[in-house]
Order: structure tokens, then sequence, then C-alpha cells
């Protein structure tokens, strides 16, 4: 019994540190797509729209994690190969969608959302990854 919880507890340690990583390799992606640092835009300057776009991120990434896990039905090898691997999908994603969004919409979207000002286009992109996080976590059923 004591074992069972030891072993549970390991198969919960990785997958929370595959969904750590995804989310580290999340916040990567916004900063790379994005100009300046992100980590001053948030916890230096206070940046409420890089704020917003960090946390609709991490979000998404926890949603298509999430949800990997619960379809894994017990099955930890696989559970973890299909967590990373849909987490990567959605991570692409994610960032097609901003590329896509920066085509579609007037000036540059990176610059709008590390503004100091608010600005509305933030929520739009928010909205966008948790979109595309949504689609990917319905596929994984």
């Amino acid at each position: 019994m004591v074992s069972d919880v030891f072993g549970e507890v390991g198969i919960a340690a990785t997958y929370g540190l595959v969904g750590l990583v995804l989310m580290a390799v999340g916040f990567a992606l916004i900063d790379v797509l994005t100009p300046g640092n992100l980590r001053e835009q948030v916890w230096v300057d206070r940046n409420r729209n890089a704020a917003v776009l960090a946390a609709s991120n991490l979000l998404g990434v926890g949603i298509i994690v999430a949800t990997a896990i619960a379809a894994s039905d017990g099955n930890w090898a696989q559970g973890l190969l299909s967590t990373a691997a849909y987490g990567i999908l959605g991570l692409a994603l994610m960032g097609i969608s901003f590329i896509v969004l920066d085509l579609l919409t007037p000036g540059k979207l990176g610059a709008i959302l590390v503004q100091e000002e608010p600005h509305p286009a933030v929520y739009v992109n928010g909205a966008s990854h948790l979109a595309v996080a949504a689609i990917v976590a319905v596929a994984i059923f």
C-alpha cells in the first residue's frame, strides 16, 4: 500500500516535470515572438499586456497537459509520451496562431502586446492561445 502511494507520487512527479518543461518552453516561445525580455516586462516593468499573453500561454499548456494525463488511462509511459507530444503540438500551434494574427492585423502584434498601455489585442491573442489549447485537448480524446 505504501509502495503504491510512492509509485503514484513518482508518476505524478514525472508528469509534473513534463508539464513544467512544456510551460518553460511556452514562456521561451513568447519571449522569442515578442520584442524585449519577457521576464523583465512582466516582473520588472509590470506590463499587463505581456502578463496576459504569458498567462494565456501557460494556461493553454496546462489545459493540454492535464487532458493528456487524463486520457492516459493509467499507462504511464504512453501517457508521458502523449503529454510531451501534444504539449509540443499545442505550443507549435499557439506560435503559428500568433504569427497568423500578426499577419492579419494592423501593426506589429508583438510590439503592440508589450506596450505599457493596455491594448485589446492582448485579449484576442490570449483567447487564440486558449482556443488552440482547447482544440488540441479535445483532439486528445
